[in-house]
């Protein structure tokens, strides 16, 4: 064993489950950087380390430092003092002012901070305010000091410990000891696995019934990932199993302990049920079960209740408004604005260039002539904003509607105190998953007319449920199912694309003739690593320079995988370095953030009113107040450090996360190794979120898989047969 000092510069690669780290040292006695690579959980960029290991030849990356055991240790050094000082550790010191102090104070620095705080008032711009600040970050490093040295021998990262102080308090290790389990239900980031391990470490046996009913929630909480509202007895008993490597008794004795406590809901098959799919015992979280069960009942309740609409002749009302907008309706058109002007709850579905909009525009006409009051609405912020644009009328998220408080505990609208509206038309309904929809429609007054509006073939919610499919299929609801592509839409390949593809056809990506444009482009490589390059480049000069869009405002790279070459993560890094040069950046375990990064909200955030999906611009880094500031759609919304893992760069996202979005162009890359998740609905919806331009690049044969593959993943809902079955009808119980 060899043992090393030095000052850890960067951090390159971490794995939050594993806690491998690839990091640079700025070893002592050596102008090169060298390269360390262990589990070093806990340590961050600033940090003077002892490190003890061996070194070993990697023939990818060459000479490496393999790290077997660490530590922490005092920086020695003036410079030492200063990076230390100004990597972020403190609240209140940034690079700037840490050297301002070490130039006063020198190698006693960090004793004057310890003992005698208030002599920092000799350094230009500390005051009193200042030096407060300082104080109790120095006394809070302290004290998460102690907690990560306990946290990091049972492998948790800084990150995360600084999560966990923020939770719990002084109470971190009591908490910690007494059930790990509890962290990957408190602390965002932190799930089962990363949970298990801690507990295993503590010496937590394996086949307590502490350990099992967690790994039940967490088995469960992951399918609910996948877009299950619940899912069925037998099949989750055995995945658990799977998962724990426990026998089978281990699981139900967990499981039967759960369902006494109320902390998951078992409900036996529904009466009168004719579907073998869901003849099952299922099994329930219970927000869950609750959003379901009251979501059917509330949706019978609001249909039955009597109309304020009354319209006494709807064909007059759309000769009327065509007059009005100067337009004429196609036959589905008048169709869908008869039947919103007749039913209590009504659907209008249809592709991009089927008319949606111009329906939208000709209800609310309608309805303001008639002096009801008409709420718009739609699951994201670009959804919203758009609905708005399009129409002219105010539009506003679902969440916003709702009035969500964190500080009052959830909606404050609901069926106490329910939204003053005559007409709710909520767009982009196929993005609505069960737990907002039910907190929407227990909002709805009972005389108020529903109008969803949506494309039903677009990928369903990314939140449990199919909502909006399994309203169409109960029958219960008046449907209208636009299908005519409009002459002008007609014009736009984008469109014609897309509806060729969402009937199983191959799209035309015939090149244009020498000299014209199309808004359509396929470019064939078969090759990851190329094909990487053509993105690069595509971002960067050649859809700017034909088109004159900017390569980080107007154009969004989409992409089905989160791993691999052409994946989420690592088109994020290279799209980063090649188009933000800014060098004011602040680097966060293995991520970096740059001032005018392009960046996305990756969880619901009630307190900031900022949402999964969410995308924004990093306007400022401030090292000292330990803040990044990003502007979302004109709000600039604050940060501390400990936060910026709710955020991601978001120069290349999923296609799931483009929902409800549009951009100007969008670029995506379609590969067979992809071919787990080629689907016609994914390849659909992405070609639909490009406005004005779409590029394909990669394989025919993968984007030939992708339009052949219909069979899409179908999840464990039960609102189809509740909306159907006698209990479903039950009215009267929200």
């Amino acid at each position: 064993m060899i043992t090393i000092y030095g000052f850890l510069e960067r951090i390159v690669y971490l794995n939050e489950e594993t806690q491998f780290i690839v990091a640079r040292l700025q070893e002592k006695g050596k102008k090169e950087l060298t390269t360390v690579v262990g589990n070093l959980a806990g340590i961050n960029p600033g940090e003077s380390l002892k490190l003890t290991g061996i070194w070993e030849h990697n023939k990818k990356f060459g000479e490496q430092f393999k790290v077997e055991k660490f530590e922490t240790i005092v920086p020695a050094t003036v410079n030492g003092i200063e990076k230390y000082l100004g990597s972020g550790l403190i609240k209140g010191i940034g690079p700037v002012m840490a050297r301002r102090i070490v130039k006063v104070f020198g190698l006693d620095t960090l004793d004057i901070i310890e003992d005698n705080p208030d002599k920092l008032t000799e350094v230009n711009g500390i005051g009193l305010k200042r030096v407060a600040m300082i104080t109790k970050a120095w006394e809070e490093q302290k004290e998460i000091k102690e907690i990560m040295v306990f946290l990091q021998g049972h492998g948790v990262s800084a990150t995360y410990s600084a999560k966990i102080f923020k939770k719990y308090g002084s109470a971190s290790i009591e908490t910690v000891k007494s059930n790990p389990y509890r962290l990957a239900s408190d602390i965002y980031g932190i799930g089962f696995i990363t949970a298990d391990r801690i507990a295993r470490s503590m010496g937590i046996d394996p086949n307590s019934v502490m350990r099992a009913e967690a790994g039940v929630i967490y088995v469960l909480n992951e399918l609910m990932a996948d877009g299950h509202v619940y899912y069925p007895f037998e099949p989750l008993s055995n995945k658990a199993v799977e998962m724990l490597q426990v026998s089978k008794d281990v699981v139900v004795n967990a499981m039967v302990k759960l369902f006494e406590e109320r902390r998951l809901v078992r409900e036996e098959p529904l009466e009168q049920n004719q579907d073998v799919k869901t003849a099952h015992n299922a099994v329930y979280l219970p927000p869950l079960y609750t959003a379901e069960a009251g979501l059917a009942k509330r949706l019978l309740l609001l249909k039955s209740e009597p109309s304020v609409i009354r319209p006494t002749d709807p064909e007059k009302a759309v000769a009327w408004v065509e007059t009005q907008l100067n337009i004429q309706l196609a036959d589905k058109q008048k169709e869908a604005v008869i039947s919103s002007t007749r039913n209590k709850i009504s659907i209008i579905t249809g592709g991009p260039g089927t008319g949606k909009t111009t329906i939208i525009r000709a209800i609310i006409k309608i309805f303001q002539a008639m002096r009801l009051k008409v709420l718009l609405a739609a699951p994201t912020g670009r959804a919203a904003k758009r609905m708005q644009e399009a129409t002219g009328s105010e539009a506003r998220t679902i969440h916003r509607l709702l009035e969500y408080s964190p500080r009052q505990g959830g909606f404050q609208k609901n069926q106490e105190f329910p939204l003053e509206a005559d007409v709710v038309i909520v767009d982009e309904s196929s993005m609505i998953d069960t737990v907002l929809m039910y907190h929407l429609v227990k909002a709805i007054p009972a005389h108020s007319a529903f109008i969803l509006v949506g494309d039903i073939n677009q990928l369903p919610s990314v939140g449990p449920g199919s909502v909006l499919k399994d309203m169409i299929d109960s029958g219960e609801f008046q449907v209208t199912v636009l299908d005519e592509i409009f002459r002008q839409a007609r014009e736009s390949r984008i469109i014609v694309n897309a509806h060729m593809i969402n009937q199983g056809e191959f799209p035309d990506i015939r090149r244009p003739q020498a000299g014209n444009k199309t808004d359509f482009y396929f470019i064939a490589e078969d090759d990851p690593e190329k094909a990487l390059q053509k993105i690069l480049t595509l971002c960067r000069e050649r859809i700017p320079k034909s088109f004159g869009y900017h390569p980080v405002r107007d154009i969004q790279v989409l992409t089905p995988m989160h791993r691999g070459e052409l994946g989420v993560a690592n088109l994020n890094v290279r799209l980063q370095e090649l188009l933000n040069s800014n060098e004011s950046k602040t680097i966060r375990g293995y991520k970096t953030f740059k001032v005018n990064d392009k960046v996305m909200q990756v969880t619901n955030n009630y307190d900031k009113e900022i949402f999964n999906g969410d995308m924004g611009r990093v306007v400022s880094i401030d090292q000292e107040e330990q803040e990044i500031r990003v502007d979302f759609d004109g709000r600039v919304v604050a940060y501390e450090f400990s936060e910026t893992d709710e955020l991601v760069a978001a120069y290349a996202i999923s296609i799931h996360k483009s929902q409800g979005s549009e951009y100007p162009a969008v670029i995506i890359p379609v590969m067979t190794q992809h071919y787990m998740l080629l689907q016609r609905n994914l390849i659909y919806t992405g070609i639909t979120r490009g406005k004005e331009l779409v590029v394909i690049i990669g394989s025919k044969k993968a984007l030939a898989i992708a339009v052949r593959n219909n069979k899409t993943q179908n999840r464990y809902t039960r609102l189809r047969e509740r909306l159907l079955s006698a209990e479903g009808k039950k009215i009267g119980v929200s």
